[in-house]
């Protein structure tokens, strides 16, 4: 980037000045000193304020691989936010008084701009606080910390483990803090719907089943957690039988002290306030203000101004167009019949299906790693950028497995030592047809989120704060950008694998439709299950999984396509622009090199690009 810069600097100064090259050169020289000088003090100052802002999260912290505040987890409640967000608003005057703007580089304005963009984003979102569904199916904190314990608190020493113990201790005031939050919602009218606390209920159940809580021959999940690095410690010569005994003394009495009573609360609250939930679900334009609500989510998730009726024609515009396209396939595998019975074909043919059994969850996950394999050969020559981080792929822990739940991605840890995981739902094989295993494991891994996320997260040319920070539309438009990309990338070579790609893309098209008609325009659960099924192949149970996280999740899924859309847009744009002088891998790590950016400083970035190229 900075050559780049370099080289427009010299171009324009001799094209439009008239000087001899030495004076313009040194003239350029000057400038650039001036630049770097001030850019090297403001990415100093990100530094120590980045610092500053991670010592509010002890659960980012650990995410990221480091073990200050290991024996914390954040505050969760609106003292700990107004806080942060004072401290955020104090930074912004600091540094608009002590660095001066135009006096930055291309990419120092950037990281300017995105700091600013970050505590405005906080703030209006946290003007609709109290409309939050606290806990859900989806990512409620009552099925977080279990899974957070198991995968980002490492063990790696007896001091690591007495750590591990006082966190145990703090689940039962951060999910207290949590409880009290959605009290005082529903005491505000806003509650997620029925189903959703009857999941909730479960799940929680679950997680306080089992030894230590009861005595039954299965572990819970914590206590199976907490025995494994405990023992891995003892292998590892790290302590003796006795220290290991005193553990898991103590690992019971975080258990049973603080952990089982906190979930027993909330089990007691939701199965109290049960009776006051909606049924029949309604979206959150029923809500005090929800209209409101619904457009400040979509800004929140999208990172434009869109409204909740262009986004809505967007969906019904990419719907027919992918409908076309899937019209074509069905000509070319010579089905006969019309859309809905080859729909009705490839979602329910058993050859399109592993079997329900363990050989047949094992086979699904060793044809994604062969999958991974193939993608990996054809990486270099269309990224310049690789992760270091590996990529793993796991089925959902049992206590979170839910039927025809989405796949998820896990983020690997900075330095590497924390792989990413791609987690899949297992406990229904019919909720994963084969039609749909590649695409779904390229946006979720290779060349999707592992790629863009890792790829963030080991990045040393911007300040660290941007390598940690997300953005819905940047980071899920990658993820449908990358089932689109591996497919140019020679993936797919099954027809009906295409389906799969071209259906996953319709889905998230569907999203735009479903998810603004249930939250802006009063559709009902069952209009948006009629709508999904009637223009994807997906399964039923997905469908009704889709649609329930929809609604506790509201405007969220809208991101994936409006993040799609715009990146296919600058692509097109950059090779329009720069014809045979365009390199596939170059977009690429200009994409992912600046880390995840809302949608309008991704644009800016990539005319940058353009500018610079055309110059050259």
């Amino acid at each position: 980037m900075k050559h780049f810069i370099i080289s427009l600097s010299v171009f324009l100064l001799l094209s439009c000045s008239g000087e001899s090259e030495p004076v313009s050169v040194q003239i350029d020289e000057a400038i650039q000193l001036d630049q770097s000088s001030e850019s090297d003090r403001l990415n100093q100052w990100f530094a120590e304020k980045n610092e500053e802002r991670l010592a509010f999260s002890p659960i980012e912290l650990a995410a990221l691989g480091r073990k200050e505040f290991y024996d914390q987890l954040d505050q969760f409640n609106d003292e700990a936010v107004e806080e942060q967000l004072n401290w955020h608003a104090g930074t912004i005057e600091e540094m608009e008084n002590n660095f001066s703007y135009e006096a930055l580089d291309f990419e120092s304005k950037t990281s300017w701009d995105v700091w600013k963009y970050l505590y405005q984003r906080s703030l209006d979102i946290h003007a609709f606080s109290d409309h939050n569904y606290i806990f859900e199916q989806m990512d409620g904190m009552h099925s977080f910390f279990p899974v957070f314990m198991a995968n980002y608190h490492r063990v790696d020493t007896i001091k690591d483990m007495e750590d591990y113990i006082a966190r145990l201790g703090e689940i039962g005031r951060a999910l207290n803090q949590e409880l009290d939050n959605a009290k005082a919602n529903a005491e505000l009218g806003v509650r997620a719907p029925r189903f959703a606390y009857q999941m909730v209920i479960e799940e929680s159940r679950k997680l306080i089943a089992g030894v230590p809580f009861n005595a039954v021959e299965n572990d819970s999940p914590l206590w199976s957690d907490s025995q494994a690095k405990i023992n891995a410690l003892f292998e590892a010569g790290e302590i003796d039988e006795g220290e290991a005994e005193l553990l898991r003394g103590e690992v019971e009495s975080a258990l049973l002290v603080s952990v089982q009573p906190a979930y027993a609360d909330l089990i007691a609250w939701l199965s109290q306030d049960l009776e006051n939930t909606d049924a029949q679900p309604q979206g959150v334009w029923a809500l005090p203000n929800g209209v409101n609500y619904y457009q400040q989510l979509l800004s929140y998730y999208t990172t434009t101004d869109l409204t909740a009726e262009e986004i809505h024609q967007i969906g019904l515009d990419e719907v027919e167009r992918i409908r076309g396209e899937m019209e074509d396939i069905k000509d070319e595998v010579e089905f006969d019949g019309d859309m809905l019975e080859f729909f009705q074909f490839v979602s329910s043919d058993e050859q399109f299906f592993y079997p329900n059994t363990a050989e047949g969850r094992q086979d699904y996950l060793d044809a994604t790693n062969v999958y991974y394999d193939f993608i990996k050969t054809l990486l270099p020559q269309y990224f310049g950028i690789l992760p270091k981080a590996d990529l793993v792929v796991k089925r959902v822990e049992a206590f979170r497995e839910q039927d025809g739940a989405p796949a998820h991605y896990f983020a690997s840890s900075p330095d590497g030592s924390i792989p990413g995981v791609y987690y899949v739902h297992m406990s229904d094989m019919g909720a994963n047809p084969t039609t749909q295993l590649e695409s779904v494991a390229y946006h979720e891994g290779l060349p999707g989120h592992h790629m863009q996320i890792a790829i963030s997260l080991e990045l040393t040319s911007v300040p660290e704060f941007r390598r940690q920070t997300s953005y819905n539309a940047y980071v899920e438009g990658w993820g449908l950008y990358a089932e689109k990309l591996a497919w140019e990338m020679g993936a797919y070579e099954d027809p009906y694998k295409n389906i799969g790609r071209l259906s996953n893309e319709m889905w998230r098209a569907v999203r735009l439709v479903v998810d603004t008609g249930m939250h802006a325009m009063g559709w009902s659960e069952e209009e948006a299950i009629n709508y999904f099924a009637a223009h994807t192949i997906t399964p039923i149970e997905s469908i009704v999984a889709e649609i329930r996280r929809y609604l506790v999740i509201p405007g969220q899924a809208t991101s994936y396509k409006i993040g799609m859309l715009k990146i296919l847009e600058l692509r097109e744009r950059a090779r329009e622009a720069l014809v045979d002088d365009f390199d596939i891998r170059d977009f690429h790590d200009v994409v992912l090199g600046g880390g995840a950016l809302p949608l309008d400083i991704l644009e800016r970035r990539v005319n940058n690009y353009i500018e610079q190229n055309l110059q050259i």
